[in-house]
């Protein structure tokens, strides 16, 4: 398609080319019914098919069975700071977090709020350059959950592995690395993810949840704020983000067809690897701001030498095509986001204009 960009923005993200080419086919007539996908009731028989192929998908790419469910919820990651600890932190009970940048943050100060919370590391000190080390998780023995954010898109982490608590559940805001790679969703009792990164247009919050972690919230809530009301309900408790819903069902097919999450875990260390080489070969030029160790696979940031140069780089670069360049509000300089709908040629072309401009800006 002429005169596409190559999206980096953080979100909301790129969506793969065939995802948008189908939906704009459906965009008029769904499947011969003779109304929109938009218009559609999610009440109607089209869309009960659409909402239930979309739960098993993403249940096969996790090879997760029928002890997990998978809700469609709204409101976005930040709700769920605050919908987790109310199911499942009382008065009684208390909660370890793990503090790896703004977001993880962000959720432990709604925690606060509904019971004792622990912070069981934190890597503020260093400026969130990296996650902590196994050793380092002070860890209480009684706690509820241990919540964990798998990827930080300002700081440019990411969990290289998951720790092993034990017994203890897992929470995870997993919004910006879902589906980027395999790993064991069996450890987890709850994933959360916004769907604007990786997974679909804004508007849709994916929680999968384990049965037994689920069976042990607090049943005193909002109607709306209980996981129980969802999951008795299929997400259909109220209207959901239906055509959110459809997007995220054409992106699982996508991934399907495009060999999984394996084969998505080998296109994204080969995009990665690029930009992260020119940034390795420019003898400090460039400046990644994560440990080796700690990189993060989806969203890489650095520093040019001066914020001149930075304010030229993004400049020059959104004149060729190269979008969104523009490291978070909250600390300044440069970041790529390559989600599993990033091309390769997208890395390519970023990656060449990075040893252009390091050329022509000595």
């Amino acid at each position: 398609m002429q005169n596409r960009v190559f999206n980096f923005y953080a979100g909301p993200a790129t969506l793969p080319l065939p995802v948008l080419e189908e939906a704009q086919r459906d965009l008029l007539n769904f499947n011969s019914t003779g109304m929109s996908v938009l218009e559609i009731s999610h009440r109607a028989k089209a869309y009960d098919e659409i909402h239930h192929e979309t739960e098993a998908r993403l249940k096969k790419l996790l090879k997760i069975g029928a002890d997990f469910r998978v809700l469609f919820l709204q409101g976005g990651a930040s709700t769920q700071f605050a919908m987790v600890p109310m199911n499942f932190l009382t008065s009684e009970k208390k909660a370890d977090y793990i503090i790896t940048g703004a977001w993880a943050k962000k959720a432990m100060k709604e925690a606060v709020r509904f019971g004792q919370v622990n912070m069981a590391a934190s890597t503020e000190e260093e400026n969130f350059k990296r996650v902590p080390n196994p050793e380092e998780l002070k860890l209480s023995s009684d706690a509820a959950y241990v919540h964990l954010t798998s990827n930080n898109t300002i700081f440019g982490t990411q969990w290289q592995s998951f720790p092993d608590f034990g017994d203890i559940p897992i929470v995870a805001d997993m919004s910006s690395d879902i589906l980027s790679r395999p790993f064991n969703a069996q450890k987890f009792g709850l994933i959360y993810a916004g769907a604007q990164k990786n997974l679909a247009p804004a508007g849709v919050t994916v929680v999968i949840i384990r049965q037994d972690f689920a069976e042990t919230a607090n049943a005193d809530l909002p109607t709306m704020l209980k996981y129980e009301t969802h999951l008795k309900s299929d997400s259909l408790y109220n209207t959901p983000p239906s055509f959110n819903i459809y997007l995220l069902n054409l992106v699982l097919k996508w991934l399907e067809n495009n060999g999984g999450l394996e084969e998505m875990a080998k296109k994204n260390q080969e995009k990665a690897g690029l930009i992260y080489e020119e940034i390795d070969d420019s003898a400090g030029y460039y400046r990644g701001h994560a440990e080796a160790g700690s990189r993060s696979l989806m969203n890489i940031t650095f520093r040019l030498p001066n914020e001149e140069l930075e304010k030229k780089f993004i400049a020059e670069s959104t004149e060729k095509g190269l979008i969104g360049l523009k490291g978070h509000r909250s600390v300044g300089g440069l970041r790529a986001s390559v989600y599993n709908a990033m091309p390769l040629e997208g890395a390519k072309a970023l990656a060449a204009f990075m040893r252009d401009f390091r050329r022509n800006n000595k």
